[in-house]
């Protein structure tokens, strides 16, 4: 079992900064991809940020210039650094973490969090 806990989140004034921290526990044997989603009110969850365990790294374009995705190899998290956050940031953000876990016999798995709510308003 490998869990997901995001942290965080908060209310910023628009032209402010926040940074999210997300970490995965349990039995992992080697992470694939480590993303960030967000879903604002009554639209579809979208793809923020994305990192490879090679460190590669892709943003969506409303996020590129403001957004730097990071992570920590060895305390298995993603963090994620918004600046300059805009009104239309508004929404829940998910951590998700791809990999491998077991150890003697390796299975695949996916694993969200369960959101911190980014809100920026005046």
């Amino acid at each position: 079992q490998v869990e997901t806990m995001e942290s965080g989140g908060g209310l910023v004034q628009p032209g402010g900064s926040l940074r999210l921290s997300c970490r995965a526990s349990g039995n992992i044997f080697s992470i694939k991809t480590m993303n960030w989603y967000r879903q604002a009110p009554g639209k579809q969850r979208e793809l923020v940020a994305s990192i490879t365990g090679g460190g590669d790294t892709n943003y969506d374009e409303s996020v590129k210039g403001r957004f730097t995705i990071s992570r920590d190899m060895a305390g298995n998290a993603v963090y994620l650094q918004m600046k300059n956050l805009k009104p239309e940031d508004t929404a829940v953000y998910y951590c998700n973490v791809n990999g491998y876990r077991g150890s003697h016999t390796t299975l695949p798995f996916a694993s969200w969090g369960q959101g911190t709510q980014v809100t920026v308003s005046s």
